[in-house]
């Protein structure tokens, strides 16, 4: 008769851990999902557990979060079965339990992404179409075509044409409304932006307007648009506008939050860039944020923008963030635990050892083959003439002997530092292994190849010590 096991939990995680079980598919035990009433199952403690839990008959096993720090014995004496600590995190719950586990489903999102090229205007056609295209590739579903103020854009036209012969969904983006009816007339898909007052212009061509308020804030405003546009059987999009912060950001969130109130089932739209490229902050942070911020008020159109070098890869942070909110919300979870894109400087765990563990593995090494790691503690390098630990790269090579063999100290000097960099970061080091930056830069080259064009083989190679 197949074991059963009861896994305790909180608000949060019980559906998420409900749906993790079920896909294991057929266990060598039946299971039983127990929230024990409290929102963040870390919160839970003995004496909640001691007084709220009601174990079923037939319960053998007993599995509490990973970040319950009370007492196991007393729990096991009270109920009279077993009881441990699995994984902190409920993704990695099919490996504490030996099976492969599925990873997220982040194939699916209901967020739609404009990409602004906001110089469109003075690029050659076959540069504005590559910068598309990058896009494109990085998650855009729209390419926003953006029209600088006072500038003339004789070939607008041709770039929407052109865009549009891609495959491309486009959208224009101007203040001037010549530009946009040049836009629409081209075959845009989207014009940004339209206010009450222009709003007839959208009448007259097949093309989704943006709505946003004729005065800046004016939240009656857009309702008038809205209103019109309703009346007129034309579909739009509203954007009640983000502002930059102590420039009415505050004031501008709540607007966001009256507008999801008086309009339950309109689609918005947010503009991400006033926060992204006006505030030097890493953006994925910002990022994660603001599409959370969007997840719960169901805003499924967000405009990026990428002008300031520190938001080049402001787009794939957006794929990667509707995509794990998405899954996070459909699971009735945090969003933790399944995808470290926006993770990008910070690792959740970034010590896969411990200095014991370095110490223990280090007493039983016999060759002269440098391992390198990190802990808490620092950087180790270590083989079986000796362990060493420093916080800086610089302390060890002295001791490692490799004065006169120009390739492994170019090679111990390059994972060394890249060891001091995960550490002070709190970033997940590993010898020969390129460190993840996430969303932040593309998988670089692995270090396997960049170190055997340097003329070094990454054969584990002695060291004269």
């Amino acid at each position: 008769m197949a074991e059963r096991w009861a896994f305790l939990t909180g608000h949060l995680a019980r559906v998420r851990l409900e749906r993790l079980l079920a896909g294991l598919g057929e266990t060598d035990f039946a299971w039983e999902v127990i929230d024990i009433g409290v929102k963040v199952a870390a919160l839970m403690s003995e004496e909640i557990i001691s007084r709220r839990l009601k174990l079923p008959q037939g319960i053998s096993r007993v599995i509490l979060p990973g970040r319950y720090r009370g007492s196991l014995e007393g729990l096991e004496v009270r109920f009279g079965v077993p009881f441990e600590r699995g994984p902190d995190e409920v993704a990695d719950l099919p490996a504490y339990l030996g099976r492969p586990g599925g990873p997220p489903d982040l194939s699916r999102h209901d967020m739609r992404i404009f990409a602004e090229i906001v110089d469109a205007s003075t690029l050659p056609l076959d540069d504005l179409l590559k910068r598309a295209r990058r896009l494109a590739d990085g998650g855009a579903d729209v390419i926003d075509i953006g029209c600088l103020p006072d500038t003339p854009f004789p070939g607008l036209a041709d770039a929407v044409r052109t865009l549009k012969g891609e495959g491309l969904s486009v959208s224009v983006d101007s203040a001037n409304i010549g530009e946009l009816e040049t836009g629409a007339r081209a075959g845009a898909d989207y014009l940004l932006s339209l206010n009450e007052n222009t709003l007839a212009l959208a009448g007259d061509y097949p093309v989704t307007p943006i709505l946003i308020p004729a005065n800046p804030g004016d939240l009656d405003s857009l309702g008038r648009a809205i209103a019109a546009a309703q009346d007129a059987g034309i579909a739009f999009i509203a954007d009640p506008v983000l502002d930059p912060i102590h420039f009415g950001f505050a004031a501008s969130l709540g607007r966001f939050i009256e507008a999801r109130r008086r309009w339950p089932d309109i689609e918005l739209m947010m503009g991400t860039g006033n926060l992204t490229e006006l505030t030097d902050a890493d953006s994925s942070g910002v990022t994660a944020i603001l599409a959370g911020l969007c997840s719960e008020l169901e805003i499924r159109n967000v405009l990026t923008v990428h002008v300031s070098p520190h938001t080049v890869r402001t787009v794939e942070e957006h794929d990667i963030a509707r995509r794990m909110l998405y899954a996070a919300k459909r699971d009735g979870a945090l969003p933790r635990g399944y995808h470290a894109g926006l993770l990008q400087v910070h690792d959740r765990k970034p010590f896969a050892f411990s200095a014991e563990d370095i110490t223990q593995l280090a007493g039983e090494l016999r060759d002269a083959n440098f391992r390198i790691a990190t802990t808490e503690e620092g950087v180790h390098i270590f083989s079986g003439k000796g362990h060493e630990v420093a916080t800086d790269a610089f302390e060890l090579f002295p001791g490692l002997g490799v004065e006169n063999d120009g390739a492994h100290a170019f090679y111990l000097g390059a994972e060394l530092m890249k060891a001091e960099i995960a550490w002070r970061l709190g970033k997940r080091y590993a010898q020969d292994e390129p460190l993840a930056w996430g969303a932040a830069a593309p998988a670089p080259e692995a270090d396997r190849t960049r170190l055997k064009q340097a003329g070094h083989t990454l054969t584990a190679k002695k060291g004269d010590r």
